[in-house]
């Protein structure tokens, strides 16, 4: 299906090729700037941390619908090996294989691309198989330091989860933040709860995948009017999921991504740091989120951690 007027529209508003320059390669990245990392130390308040990535593990959040993302495959390679002769220390060391999206991770810019180009305009064949991503490679993303919002879009409805077919869309992100009684601000990294990931959690794994709930159409816009630095849920998918006009494709990953050059992230664990910010009235934190740096990678793994 050729891309809609509606898509391309949305994406001229909220386009930042040579907003940072030419040369630019992590988008809004560059909000993260000193002060707002001063300003997220300050909502620090009881040192409580909680972590919000799943398990890695062979039995992980990936069903084989999407080819070659695999969950990890942990082999140990030595038990107890004594390499430097009897009776001396001995080590065990292990080995893993995975995709590097499988669980809890960060899509870097290139992850997508639509109309044969990634973000701040380069051609997508700059992608290849021997080279990988040549330009805004998960590795450039060095610095995910920042105050975290979670946006509770679940608890702002009253709900313990929202329904599979419930399209996240810029009301429910204002409802998001008015429970949150905060506003989203320049360089935050906004993390949406819907609650999914409890099918996960649950052994519903299947279920936890498709269909299920996610961001609509229309977030991008909102996002790119606060200028937040990035975004993540608790799906799979990240946006809805079937997707709300019949065969379009993820295209808040094309917005995002490609013409925001806003990175997000997928499976994270939000459902203790959504009673945690129940429980203390309050919803922003330090958050520390830095991917593994993959060189030239579309994608990383990460452990992050509020801290409250």
């Amino acid at each position: 299906m050729t891309l809609p007027p509606e898509f391309h529209d949305i994406a001229k508003r909220i386009n930042n090729w040579g907003r940072w320059g030419e040369a630019d390669e992590i988008g809004t990245l560059n909000l993260i700037t000193d002060e707002v990392v001063r300003g997220a130390a300050a909502a620090i308040r009881s040192g409580r941390r909680i972590p919000l990535a799943v398990p890695l593990q062979q039995d992980g959040v990936q069903t084989g619908v999407i080819p070659g993302r695999v969950n990890p495959l942990h082999t140990m390679i030595a038990v107890n090996l004594e390499i430097f002769g009897p009776d001396t220390v001995a080590t065990s060391d292990d080995a893993v294989t995975m995709g590097l999206q499988a669980g809890t991770h960060w899509d870097g810019l290139p992850h997508v691309s639509h109309s044969g180009r990634i973000y701040n305009g380069r051609p997508a064949d700059s992608v290849t198989p021997h080279g990988r991503a040549t330009f805004s490679g998960i590795d450039k993303a060095r610095h995910i330091v920042s105050r975290g919002v979670l946006l509770d879009v679940a608890r702002a409805h009253g709900l313990d989860r929202l329904p599979e077919g419930h399209a996240v869309t810029p009301e429910d992100l204002d409802a998001a933040e008015a429970l949150a009684k905060t506003t989203v601000r320049p360089g935050d990294i906004a993390l949406v709860r819907t609650g999914q990931i409890q099918r996960y959690l649950a052994g519903e794994k299947e279920a936890y995948a498709f269909p299920s709930p996610g961001l609509s159409l229309r977030t991008p816009e909102w996002f790119h009017a606060r200028d937040v630095a990035a975004v993540a849920n608790d799906t799979l998918t990240f946006e809805i999921f079937p997707p709300e006009i019949e065969n379009l494709w993820m295209p808040v990953h094309a917005l995002d991504l490609v013409e925001m050059g806003m990175q997000q992230g997928q499976n994270w664990n939000l459902e203790e740091l959504g009673q945690a910010c129940a429980e203390e009235g309050r919803y922003t934190f330090l958050l520390s989120a830095t991917p593994e740096p993959f060189v030239g990678g579309v994608g990383s793994p990460v452990a992050p951690v509020a801290i409250l």
